[in-house]
Formats: structure tokens, C-alpha cells, sequence
């Protein structure tokens, strides 16, 4: 019997390109060492903490809702550092997805994540399907998921709408472009995650689209596939949700069967 060691893994020789912000690529830089590819970190986005007298009045008001909707870890943890996160007797705690949820929980909350990991999702819980006349706290950044706000006013809740992070674009380094320019010379084994459409503008906005137009895409979510597709990308897959472990499972069954 031949050694795990000795046996091909499913993104063996592959390279990942991740777009998350500096600082939080350890999640998709295990999954992809798990599956034998090497992970490249070009953080075309930063995270700033909307540290201002209007996210905190949004923020406070938001926290007094009846529900409260965190779309995002990122949206989790500003708001963690511009007020104190205690649930109230009646509240419900809501997070896109379990990442959300675990950042909320290092806070001491304990929410609810529904199974699909998506606004669709969220929007199908038992505490969103009859929201008429209550007050939802959405804490989020500018952009970001826009059915939400619209489809829970549609059912008759007011929506307190708190800002509390924004992304921002990063220039990337000289050494990052010359390490992409590398792993470009075979783009056949080059997968793009793809998380956040704010981060893949953010990146074409910097690169030519003719030079990661061959490259796999795995996407996130069925909107995300149609923003790659729109960009120009044809080699793409749809994870179940952004989990990297998703990720990349979908881009193994995807593209790793065809090498």
C-alpha cells in the first residue's frame, strides 16, 4: 500500500490565487496545502473599521433591532471593536455563514447561520419569514449583499442599516505582479477563489483581463460565476458556499479530473 505522502493529491502542481485581505488567507492557505496546490496572496483589498460618528449612531440603533444580521466575519469583528456586542432578552443573532458565526461567538454571541451560507439562504430562516413590523439591525459595509435590505423591507420590517467596515482597493507590489506574472506562464494549473466581487474588480482594475482569462475560476456563490464569466473567465465552478475547504473541493471535482 503506497504512503499518503506518495499519493496525488487533487490540486497537486496547482497554484491558488487568493484575494482576501492581508491577514486572512491562513483558512484557504490550509485547505489549499491539504490538496497539494501552493497558495499565492495577492490581497487586491484592504479591511478599514469605520471608526466615525455615524457608524457608531448606525451601529447603536442597529443593535437595539429586534434581529440582528451580521453579512460578513469582517462585519463581525468591526463591529466588536466599535461596541460592545451583548444580545438582548428576545433578540435574535443572525450570520451569513459559519465563519460569521464564529467570529460572533469570539464575541460570546451565540447566532444562528443557515445551511446555505448565502443571502438566499439567510433570507430562508425561520426568524426572517415573518418580519412585519420589526426592526432588523443589517451590519454590513457599503455594497456588499443587496437583496437583503430590499427583500426584508418587501416583508414589512424596517431596516436599520449599520456601515461599519469598508473595503478598499491596494496597489499591488512589484513582487506580487512579478510572482503572478510567474505562476501565469501555465495558467492551465492557476485557480482563482473567488469570494468577493469587490476584490476581483479591484484586481482587474490593475491587471490586463487577457492575462488571467485562462485561468480556473472557483466562485462562491452563483452570482460570483456570473461575474467572472461577465469578466471574461470561462473555466468556472460554483462552491456550495466560500468555505475554503468548499472551495476548493468544488475546483478538485471541477478541473483536477481533467489534468
Amino acid at each position: 500500500m503506497s504512503r499518503l505522502a506518495d499519493q496525488a493529491l487533487p490540486l497537486q502542481h496547482w497554484t491558488v490565487l487568493s484575494l482576501r485581505p492581508r491577514g486572512q488567507h491562513a483558512g484557504l492557505r490550509a485547505a489549499a496545502t491539504r490538496s497539494g496546490a501552493r497558495l499565492l496572496a495577492l490581497s487586491p483589498i484592504a479591511i478599514d473599521i469605520l471608526d466615525d460618528s455615524d457608524a457608531r449612531q448606525s451601529l447603536a440603533a442597529a443593535l437595539a433591532a429586534d434581529i440582528l444580521l451580521f453579512t460578513s466575519p469582517n462585519a463581525a469583528r468591526a463591529a466588536a471593536a466599535l461596541a460592545p456586542l451583548r444580545p438582548r432578552r428576545g433578540q435574535h443573532w443572525l450570520a451569513v455563514g459559519a465563519g460569521t458565526r464564529r467570529a460572533l461567538a469570539r464575541s460570546g454571541i451565540d447566532a444562528v447561520a443557515p445551511a446555505r451560507m448565502d443571502s438566499e439562504g439567510l433570507l430562508g430562516l425561520p426568524q426572517l419569514v415573518d418580519v412585519r413590523d420589526k426592526r432588523v439591525g443589517l451590519v454590513t459595509a457599503p455594497g456588499g449583499r443587496g437583496v437583503l435590505a430590499p427583500s426584508l423591507a418587501a416583508r414589512g420590517a424596517t431596516v436599520l442599516r449599520a456601515n461599519v467596515y469598508a473595503r478598499r482597493a491596494v496597489a499591488l507590489s512589484s513582487a506580487r505582479r512579478a510572482a503572478l506574472e510567474a505562476v501565469l506562464r501555465d495558467p492551465e494549473r492557476v485557480l482563482l477563489a473567488l469570494s468577493s466581487g469587490e476584490a476581483l474588480d479591484a484586481l482587474l482594475a490593475q491587471l490586463p483581463a487577457r492575462g488571467l482569462g485562462k485561468v480556473a475560476v472557483v466562485a462562491a456563490s452563483a452570482r460570483l460565476g456570473e461575474a467572472a464569466r461577465a469578466a471574461g473567465f470561462t473555466r468556472i465552478a460554483l462552491a456550495s458556499d466560500a468555505r475554503p475547504a468548499a472551495l476548493l473541493r468544488a475546483a478538485a471535482d471541477a478541473f483536477a479530473r481533467h489534468d
